[in-house]
C-alpha cells in the first residue's frame, strides 16, 4: 500500500519469543491462547497477544512499515502498521476513514461498518506524556486471498485501531481480521475448510473482539525515536 506507507523504511527487525523459550524462561506450560508480550518495529513499541499468532516475517518477507502475525489454523490475522500522519482526516473518524480506505485497497465487495466509536480514552497509554488519540472501527466485508479472484472471496470482520501520535506524524494502525464464512474456492478452505468459519469461544480461544479492544490493548511506546 504505497499510499499509505510510513517514511521510515529502515525499522530493524527482533526475532519473536518462541513458546519454548518462554517455557524455559517462566518455567510455567504456556498455551497457544496465553498472551505474551511481543516487540514491534524493532522496539519501537510492543504489544500483547495470543502466542497462536505466528511472525509473518519468519515465513516471507514483510513491508518495513508492517508487522504480519497469522493464526493459520484459524485463518485469523493481526497486523501492525506504522503510516505517515493523514493531517486531512479528522481525528474522531480517522478509523472508519482508514477502514473505507481498506475497502478500497481491498478492492472488498458488501462492506459495511458494523460498529465505530469516537474518541476513545485509555488509561495509561500514551506517548512522550501526551494520551495517544485512539479510535475504532469493526466492518465486515469480502475480499479474496493474495492474487485469487473475486469468486474466491471471503467474508471476514475487520476489527480497525487507529494510535494517532502527532508529535512524529505518525498513524499507528491495528487492524485484525476474523473470518466468517470461508469460500470454497479460496485457498484458506483447504486448511480450515469451507462454510462458516467455527466461532472461537467453541474452540477454547480468546475472540478478535476480546483483545482487539483498545481498552484491554497493551501497546507501549519504547523507543519513539525510531518512529520518527
Amino acid at each position: 500500500m504505497k499510499d499509505r506507507a510510513h517514511s521510515s523504511s529502515s525499522i530493524a527487525r527482533e526475532p519473536h519469543s518462541s513458546s519454548a523459550a518462554l517455557k524455559e524462561n517462566t518455567g510455567a506450560i504456556m498455551t497457544e491462547d496465553d498472551c505474551v508480550e511481543r516487540p514491534l518495529f524493532g522496539g519501537a513499541l510492543s504489544s500483547v497477544f495470543p502466542l497462536r499468532f505466528q511472525d509473518v516475517s519468519n515465513i516471507r518477507e514483510v513491508p518495513d512499515h508492517q508487522e504480519v502475525f497469522v493464526d493459520p489454523a484459524r485463518d485469523e490475522s493481526l497486523i501492525f502498521e506504522l503510516l505517515d500522519l493523514k493531517h486531512d482526516v479528522q481525528d474522531n473518524g480517522s478509523a472508519t476513514w482508514f477502514l473505507q480506505d481498506l475497502v478500497t485497497e481491498q478492492d472488498a465487495e458488501g462492506s459495511k461498518v458494523i460498529e465505530q466509536s469516537g474518541v476513545v480514552e485509555v488509561h495509561g497509554l500514551h506517548y512522550q506524556n501526551m494520551p495517544a488519540i485512539i479510535t475504532t472501527a469493526v466492518g465486515q466485508m469480502a475480499i479474496s486471498k493474495g492474487r485469487q479472484g473475486r469468486e474466491a472471496q471471503n467474508i471476514v470482520r475487520v476489527y480497525l485501531a487507529n494510535f494517532r501520535l502527532k508529535e512524529v506524524g505518525t498513524d499507528v494502525l491495528i487492524t485484525a481480521y476474523e473470518p466468517i464464512v470461508q469460500n470454497l474456492l479460496s485457498e484458506s478452505a483447504l486448511t480450515v475448510g469451507a462454510g462458516f468459519a467455527t466461532p472461537a469461544i467453541q474452540s477454547g480461544c480468546i475472540t478478535m473482539a476480546e483483545f482487539s479492544n483498545v481498552k484491554h490493548q497493551q501497546l507501549d511506546f519504547f523507543q519513539p525515536d525510531l518512529l520518527n
